[in-house]
């Protein structure tokens, strides 16, 4: 039995981790640092309480930290674990900057500890779908890809990821979710054009973003509205054999905030009217969604813990979604298009690119 801490009680962790975690039978919550002592003794009495993470590292009986809080806390704490010997997993994004988790990949290896990062949507249902649909070449030769993650947020809320700083905005937040979907799908891009800007009143992080990544034979595009009232299109892939449409979100994130478990029947499965459609040049045809499947993650986390297999999310993985984070930025700040180094690996090569 893997015994894991939670650092921070907010939304992430109510809403994912805490319930994969009691889902799987191999893992023990036994330790949530956080200042919401009441409510926690309540909802988990059997569950012990620390007033700060540092507390949690230095005192709870543990083999797993899971850090939920926010991005510009994940580096010192996420070091503070490694170096007192605790597998770590880390939301996404991993860091606030690419030195930072290179550093940190470095400490693992060292210690011979697991560093994971969160990219929960490679276990969308659609996602799993679309990378079906790319390896099969039902489109053909694809040559567009356009991922979205619009909501409607019109006004400015008091929350940490909406207030200026490091790793703030949604480019960073939903962002790195697009950026680790496209690169599984097709590698890193030769270059970025981007505009990433703050669209609301009163706002002062990314609110807004619009990234083209460029690669030979194929424009990705990559869009974040916080003005999108309507149904909004989540995956377009146009090929030379036609084009798919997918509408609408995973249903997960819903479900488990609507207190459905891992374990239960229906979870992960998608209505058949939100299934997405393949367009041929003379007929149409729905294409099954496949059942999302977060719980996945935990068990591959189980599995290379315990018997050395391949961790699900490599800290790797997580490095080149921050150098594109960190390209469109800078991109969008210059207004122009940037090629991606291939020695790309810090911000110290972006200040010279």
């Amino acid at each position: 039995m893997i015994k894991v801490g939670i650092i921070g009680f907010g939304y992430s962790a109510k809403t994912f981790h805490i319930p994969l975690i009691n889902a799987s039978q191999s893992f023990e919550l036994t330790a949530i640092s956080s200042s919401q002592k009441n409510l926690l003794a309540t909802e988990y009495p059997q569950v012990l309480v620390f007033d700060t993470a540092q507390d949690l590292i230095a005192g709870a009986d543990i083999n797993l930290v899971v850090i939920t809080a926010p991005n510009e806390a994940h580096y010192p704490i996420a070091k503070q674990c490694l170096k007192s010997g605790l597998n770590v997993i880390v939301e996404k994004p991993m860091v606030t900057t690419s030195i930072e988790a290179q550093e940190l990949i470095d400490i693992a290896r060292e210690r011979s500890l697991l560093l994971s990062v969160f990219h929960n949507r490679r276990w969308d249902g659609d996602f799993l779908t679309l990378q079906k649909i790319v390896h099969k070449t039902v489109v053909g030769d694809v040559r567009l890809f356009e991922s979205r993650f619009d909501r409607f947020r019109p006004t400015v809320r008091q929350r940490w990821r909406e207030q200026p700083g490091p790793g703030s905005g949604i480019w960073f937040d939903l962002g790195s979710h697009l950026v680790d979907q496209t690169i599984r799908l097709f590698g890193l891009p030769k270059a970025v054009t981007a505009r990433c800007l703050p669209m609301r009143d009163d706002s002062k992080t990314t609110d807004y973003f619009h990234v083209l990544l460029h690669y030979k034979n194929l424009e990705v595009i990559l869009h974040g509205s916080s003005f999108s009232a309507a149904p909004n299109t989540r995956f377009r892939l146009e090929g030379s054999k036609g084009s798919f449409v997918k509408y609408g979100l995973d249903p997960q994130e819903q479900q488990l905030k609507n207190g459905a478990s891992p374990n239960d029947s229906c979870y992960g499965l998608e209505a058949e009217q939100d299934f997405g459609c393949f367009y041929s040049e003379y007929s149409s045809e729905l294409i099954k969604t496949e059942p999302g499947c977060y719980q996945q993650y935990y068990a591959e986390i189980s599995n290379a813990i315990e018997s050395g297999a391949d961790n699900p999310v490599s800290p790797e993985d997580a490095v080149n979604v921050l150098k594109i984070l960190e390209l469109a930025e800078k991109s969008s700040a210059k207004g122009t298009t940037l090629s991606v180094p291939k020695s790309l690996s810090n911000r110290a090569d972006l200040a010279t690119s």
